[in-house]
């Protein structure tokens, strides 16, 4: 049983372990003479120090009972003991165990009050120069700058790691800043959500002014809604939602919006006669794209003279004619640099791809392929037999400031290094990753952006390929004459009746596309653990862990992601004896188990094929395949990498025996297992069924309701995103 109101007292006795990276610690806590393990994310403590700690007791399963910790509160030592004990721990640069007895011994309960106040006493010490006793008092006033911002902003409720982030943010100042305005923790260098800033604000001894939480709410409603694919959204309808969300009038917040407008913490944009609200680091990024794409346009590279004549010896060459459409878009590149290249599966936009590549290299020209994700990125090298192609996040050179803020050391200052870019999934690519993409293409460079126009937009805010289509600014070919051969799968043709908002075929018995019919939603999650175990295994020799994968709409339900992945590890990998497990906010991993990357982790160091490198992306697939001893490291093989995990960024693993549909674009799977039924509405539109059937390579089993089926197929009210890029582009056309 938890519970989260215990609470322990004492000092600490000593650190076993910490990782600087995420505050992560185990420690010893002496509680009135008897030694508790202490483990969980904390702010930076020395032995010494005094905590009260919140938390709950659980049993690790290698080091037995410790508590679970997850509020802190610290104090400075106060007597001499204590203070020797946080000298000798070398929480000060300069002082060491023996000096440390030498200074309590000389000055007592005194000492930190010698250190801070008083230094030129230190250098009575022997050893101890008038130099270095100014360096130890300086270290030590710094140390507990960190210290005294920390413990006062966890008194407001702060959590220890966003503590830190505002000291390194706002300095010795970061107290007397938030009490002026708590709302400022909202912004994205910080990263604390609204409400919680309210719940801070609730607990400042003084209440700041309220015009700053209308505004800060303002802002809120805006970042919010990035995540819902909105770059902007139209005043008329961003007053009354945040005039009912602040509890203030429509007047007040239209005056707090001006206000904001004023200090240019909002863009105001016309679009046909309506006023669009934009945060500014998204409007320069949309901005930043169409004059971006237009000098482009207005400086193309040199076209390709024997365009024609090239792909006609590559057609002699690969025995093969291209259809109308592919050689469009083969010359589009050659001639033009730019090209954008969409169509569904089965019409060569592989085989047009390739042909691009091929004739581009035999021009010696540097190619350069990318695509938005780890998984993308290797199906793009699989489909094109190039080993190259890397994350778009990799090729710009991807690091992280002083303040754990994403930049990338490719940019307008420092372009790529190549004469094409070739980029794969477009669909699946934000606002702020193509503009920084695009920022570090060189001029004269060669653009090809593919991608499949009907499936799912992308997570982040925007809906770049669908605005540059409409643009009609960049030459665009769309693939939509299906092959022959293409037609003999269901996948492919139910695919393409999907698009057109068709009824898929569900009779047939001897193709590559199955449905199975299943009403009742517990009965349906237990089918899809029979055909992951036994019935696909059995039939065609699927491996379940590598060839089969279940794609769900939802994470919710019992055929939601969530509750699959319980069913689904108790039959592909029951507890044994011998399976080491460890928990993590409140699942168990089990070696044995079949885990996904959900954060883009560069850090992660991998082996493979006597080969080393960094980087474990979001949506990677892998297989644990051991757990340490001791709990400390996981290791795991997601595909040919080998990495070993450490334990405390198990908040960045899922299992994936089922993922989301959306987590799994860009992929592509042997076999699929699609449950299809209780789709909640959101999420019960024709993008998401055609991108789930999509990821089918050989066969895809489709359980559940006909008419959900049918009613998903219909339904091509996606909902809208607020995006201005096409009207960027169109204004930067007529200039």
């Amino acid at each position: 049983m938890q519970d989260s109101d215990l609470q322990l007292n004492g000092s600490v006795e000593g650190i076993t372990y910490r990782s600087e990276d995420t505050s992560y610690t185990v420690l010893e806590l002496d509680c009135d003479g008897e030694l508790v393990t202490v483990v969980g994310v904390l702010p930076p403590v020395s032995a010494g120090d005094a905590l009260r700690v919140q938390g709950h007791w659980e049993t690790h399963s290698a080091f037995g009972r410790q508590f679970k910790a997850e509020l802190c509160e610290r104090s400075a030592p106060t007597d001499a003991a204590d203070m020797q004990k946080y000298l000798a721990s070398g929480a000060v640069k300069g002082i060491g165990p023996v000096m440390a007895v030498r200074m309590v011994e000389a000055f007592g309960a005194q000492t930190f009050d010698v250190l801070e106040n008083d230094p030129k006493r230190l250098a009575e010490l022997k050893g101890i120069s008038p130099a270095k006793a100014l360096a130890i008092s300086q270290e030590f006033k710094k140390q507990f700058a960190v210290r005294e911002v920390m413990i006062s902003l966890e008194k407001y409720g702060m959590k220890p790691q966003e503590c830190l982030n505002a000291f390194r943010l706002f300095g010795a100042g970061a107290v007397d800043t938030i009490r002026r305005n708590p709302y400022i923790l909202c912004e994205e260098r910080i990263g604390i959500g609204f409400d919680r800033a309210d719940s801070i604000c609730a607990n400042l001894p003084e209440q700041p002014d309220a015009n700053l939480r209308i505004q800060a709410g303002i802002l809120h409603t805006l970042r919010h809604n990035l995540g819902n694919g909105h770059t902007c959204l139209p005043r008329r309808k961003l007053i009354p939602v945040c005039a009912q969300f602040l509890g203030c009038t429509a007047q007040t917040a239209e005056e707090q919006i001006e206000q904001l407008l004023q200090i240019k913490r909002l863009v105001d944009y016309d679009i046909g006669g309506h006023s669009f609200l934009f945060l500014p680091h998204i409007y320069l990024a949309e901005q930043n794209i169409a004059k971006r794409l237009q000098m482009f346009l207005r400086f193309p590279p040199a076209g390709a003279d024997t365009a024609e004549q090239d792909i006609q010896k590559l057609e002699k060459q690969s025995g093969m004619a291209y259809e109308e459409k592919q050689r469009e878009a083969i010359l589009c590149a050659l001639r033009r640099g730019m090209l954008i290249l969409t169509g569904g599966p089965g019409t060569g936009k592989t085989t047009t791809l390739k042909a691009i590549l091929q004739l581009f290299e035999q021009a010696q020209l540097d190619v350069a392929l990318a695509a938005p994700t780890g998984r993308a990125a290797k199906r793009m090298s699989e489909v094109t037999g190039k080993p190259s192609a890397k994350t778009i996040h990799r090729l710009l050179e991807v690091q992280w400031d002083q303040n754990e803020n994403q930049t990338f050391a490719r940019n307008e200052e420092n372009p790529l290094d190549c004469d094409v870019l070739i980029l794969d999934e477009l669909s699946m690519v934000d606002i702020r990753l193509f503009s920084a993409l695009l920022d570090a293409v060189p001029t004269g460079c060669r653009l090809v952006l593919v991608g499949d126009a009907n499936q799912l937009p992308p997570v982040g805010a925007g809906n770049v390929l669908h605005d540059l289509i409409d643009s009609r600014l960049l030459p665009t070919v769309a693939l939509t004459y299906v092959f022959r051969q293409a037609l003999e799968s269901l996948i492919v043709t139910n695919a393409h009746r999907i698009v057109k908002g068709e009824m898929p075929t569900l009779n047939s018995r001897d193709k590559d596309f199955f449905f199975l019919p299943q009403r009742n939603p517990h009965a349906a999650a237990q089918l899809v653990c029979n055909l992951c175990a036994e019935r696909l295994p059995s039939a065609y020799g699927y491996a379940a862990l590598t060839d089969i994968q279940v794609l769900s709409p939802s994470r919710r339900g019992e055929c939601g992601t969530v509750s699959l992945n319980r069913a689904l590890q108790a039959v592909l990998n029951p507890p044994e004896r011998d399976k080491r497990e460890i928990q993590a906010q409140g699942r168990i991993f089990r070696a044995g188990d079949k885990v996904m990357q959900i954060k883009n982790n560069y850090d992660l160091e991998w082996t493979s094929d006597e080969k080393e490198g960094s980087g474990i992306f979001n949506g990677d697939i892998g297989v644990l395949e051991r757990i340490s001893a001791d709990h400390s490291t996981l290791e795991i093989h997601f595909d040919d990498k080998v990495t070993h995990y450490p334990a405390e960024n198990l908040a960045e693993l899922e299992h994936a025996y089922a993922v989301t549909v959306h987590k799994s674009q860009g992929s592509e799977f042997e076999a699929v297992v699609l449950p299809v039924l209780g789709v909640p509405p959101p999420l019960a539109y024709r993008n998401l069924l055609y991108t789930a059937v999509t990821r089918a390579k050989s066969r895809l089993i489709a359980l559940g309701s006909p008419e959900q089926l049918a009613a998903m197929a219909a339904n091509d009210k996606e909902t809208k995103r607020y995006s201005a890029l096409k009207y960027f582009l169109a204004e930067e056309r007529e200039r």
